[in-house]
């Protein structure tokens, strides 16, 4: 029994006790076992549980009028005037997801994983949380740690009360309403109606990770691949021919560049002669590697690389003095930073003339100051929460990069996405020195990413944009996640997206014109992404 059920003879307890007899009666109507009801006897398994959930979801309304607060999240949430309303509702809610940049795992959809919990599918892995955990006094253990699932889920409850102005409050309850109809604030007070009903959800066979790739309306993902991956799972993916989701690898090859870290680059050199059965004992055989790599993801569908790094590196060295460095790196000695630099800036040249050769798109991650806190780098590893915005000199470098590719028409498509937001104006200036009428938007200035990955964020990316480039060639949003919860972020920048137009022609700054309007919705969230990166769509 529900302890929190209210006295059947109170005010409230009446009707609360008389809604539930109501669904009660239509449950045994329809799938009753009764002599008398043949075909309730036959009712599949699945309908009554369904009518089961519906009971319980009943039983605890009146808890909600209680005391319980309901979402925000409503229809009208972050559009504020009639046509932002208009845009959205009429044009961009419906469009598909084209998400051309994740960190999403490749083996978890070939193998349709299904969660156990909401734990495993929300909270794992999820570094913008432990942030905010730690930062609410929350010990290690209840986020990278030992604790149960249960209990890390909890910790998380009683976190989010206090990130109201951060977007995980946004993020948090779009997640909750959209896959689990769960309509209420998260509070250490929801916590086990939120973690009861989330559960029940996830045990449908439909909350596999293909069955939320297809509530989410996803027609494509490009995950993102180290350059000796085999490439198994998509090709387990693409030959099995049942998801409507098209799912592409990234060639991301940040470790060949990694010549400054012997211990980092001698066992992943190792793989990379083990994938393509070359020994790599000299440069030339290093480069050749990498080629017969990069072709590989092309034979597989691959057409998009990326690359995360503080700054671009523009001062290439001369191959010669580029090999005289891989050997040092290949016997694992030590390797000075001007020689890293310059050894980097000679393979960046080098792929993006692969990327020129095969068609592919480029993407430059620029700005991230990573593993700050030694300590706990130590104790939990990477990737766990510890980085942050740099501030490295980004204008001279770049430039240099794409102007020595640019020289021998060798320069491919490419979006550049800046991590400080100091940078915005560079960047959407930076890219129209490159644009060449060859293609429209051929350099691209990327959506706000990680911690620009927000409403403010966004609105200066698109604004920034929209003052220095053209916004109606702009590529649109990514979810850059590594969870198949995250699909609202779309919906957001979506919202933000109409609210921002749809504002400004209600103020008289833009024609209310809609045929162009949703023209320009249309190509920024979807549209123009399709068009850009040549991929096949469902």
């Amino acid at each position: 029994m529900d302890d929190n059920r209210p006295d059947r003879n109170t005010a409230l307890g009446k009707p609360y006790f008389r809604l539930v007899n109501r669904r009660l009666q239509k449950w045994i109507a329809h799938v009753g076992h009764s002599a008398e009801n043949p075909v309730g006897r036959q009712a599949p398994e699945r309908r009554r549980k369904c009518h089961i959930r519906r009971i319980r979801v009943a039983m605890r309304g009146s808890r909600r009028d209680a005391g319980q607060v309901h979402t925000y999240i409503t229809e009208d949430f972050m559009l504020h005037s009639p046509t932002s309303r208009e845009l959205y509702h009429g044009t961009a809610a419906a469009l598909p997801i084209f998400d051309y940049h994740t960190h999403l795992p490749p083996d978890q959809i070939a193998g349709d994983k299904r969660f156990e919990n909401l734990f495993e599918i929300w909270l794992a892995g999820d570094h913008y949380k432990w942030r905010a955990m730690r930062t609410n006094g929350v010990a290690e253990r209840f986020c990278t740690g030992d604790a149960t699932p249960r209990e890390k889920f909890d910790a998380w409850a009683r976190t989010v009360p206090f990130t109201l102005r951060n977007p995980l409050h946004h993020w948090t309850h779009l997640e909750l309403l959209r896959y689990f109809e769960i309509d209420l604030l998260l509070n250490e007070s929801t916590a086990d109606e939120v973690w009861e009903r989330a559960n029940e959800k996830l045990a449908d066979p439909e909350f596999s990770v293909r069955g939320l790739l297809k509530r989410s309306n996803v027609a494509v993902v490009c995950t993102t691949d180290d350059p000796t991956d085999t490439l198994e799972n998509h090709r387990r993916i693409s030959e099995d021919g049942t998801l409507a989701t098209k799912v592409y690898p990234t060639f991301r090859p940040d470790m060949a560049l990694a010549v400054n870290r012997p211990e980092v680059f001698g066992p992943w050199l190792e793989k990379l002669c083990a994938v393509t059965g070359l020994d790599c004992a000299t440069f030339s055989d290093f480069l050749d590697a990498l080629d017969s790599r990069h072709a590989f993801f092309h034979v597989n569908g691959g057409r998009l690389s990326d690359h995360g790094l503080p700054h671009c590196y523009g001062d290439p060295c001369t191959s010669g003095e580029a090999a005289a460095i891989y050997a040092k790196a290949r016997d694992r000695k030590a390797v000075t930073d001007s020689e890293h630099q310059a050894f980097a800036a000679f393979l960046m040249i080098f792929f993006g003339r692969l990327d020129a050769r095969r068609g592919w798109v480029k993407q430059l991650h620029l700005g991230a100051q990573r593993s700050n806190n030694s300590r706990l780098l130590k104790a939990v590893g990477p990737d766990t929460g510890f980085d942050s915005i740099g501030d490295w000199p980004q204008a001279q470098s770049l430039a240099r990069f794409l102007d020595a590719l640019d020289q021998t028409d060798e320069l491919p498509k490419t979006i550049l996405y800046n991590l400080n937001p100091a940078d915005n104006y560079l960047m959407a200036t930076m890219i129209g020195n490159f644009q060449d009428g060859s293609s429209a938007g051929k350099i691209q200035f990327g959506s706000g990413w990680w911690f620009l990955d927000q409403k403010e964020g966004m609105e200066w990316q698109l604004n920034a944009l929209s003052n220095l480039g053209l916004l109606s060639r702009f590529v649109g949003m990514l979810t850059d996640s590594r969870s198949f919860l995250s699909y609202p972020r779309h919906e957001y920048f979506r919202r933000i997206l109409c609210n921002i137009i749809g504002t400004e022609v209600d103020r008289g700054e833009l024609p209310r014109d809609m045929e162009l309007l949703t023209g320009l919705v249309r190509g920024v969230c979807f549209e123009n992404a399709e068009r850009y990166f040549g991929l096949e769509v469902n």
